[in-house]
């Protein structure tokens, strides 16, 4: 007789690279589930994150068709990966994947960057309506996001 374990909920990471997605990949370390990135295609992600599965996406900052570039993209990358959680250290990178991926029936967690102390950033200043759990690296920003919880630092 063969006991089979549940099957792991399906996290999408989707943020900028550099210290979002450290914050990122430390958020999720030693948690049993099925890791996805959706990141900027950097050639030297390649080797960082070889024994993970990562989508490319592109950087939207201010041009409105990147952000529609962005959009096409996360949807497919929402499609094909099917994610239980949506989890985000921002930028704008995730915007179109973090409100996406809710509509889509997924959870999203969104932690304020570490680089954000005493003010909100943009990227979570606007996810913050959208998002089921939303945690904070320093208590000051508890004013700024009411429904926020305090997680402590991850850096």
């Amino acid at each position: 007789m063969s006991t089979s374990s549940p099957a792991q909920k399906r996290v999408l990471i989707v943020c900028s690279s550099g210290g979002h997605l450290q914050e990122a990949l430390l958020a999720t370390e030693g948690v049993s589930v099925d890791r996805f990135i959706a990141t900027f295609a950097l050639p030297h992600l390649k080797s960082t994150l070889s024994n993970e599965k990562v989508y490319g996406l592109v950087d939207p900052h201010t041009s409105l068709l990147k952000y529609a570039v962005n959009a096409v993209q996360s949807v497919w990358i929402l499609l094909r990966v099917r994610p239980d959680v949506v989890l985000t250290t921002g930028a704008g990178i995730a915007l179109a994947c973090a409100v996406l991926g809710k509509r889509l029936g997924a959870r999203l967690i969104v932690v304020e960057t570490a680089a954000c102390v005493t003010q909100p950033s943009r990227t979570g200043a606007f996810l913050h309506r959208f998002a089921d759990l939303f945690i904070v690296q320093w208590p000051g920003l508890l004013r700024q996001y009411p429904k926020a919880v305090y997680g402590g630092a991850l850096l």
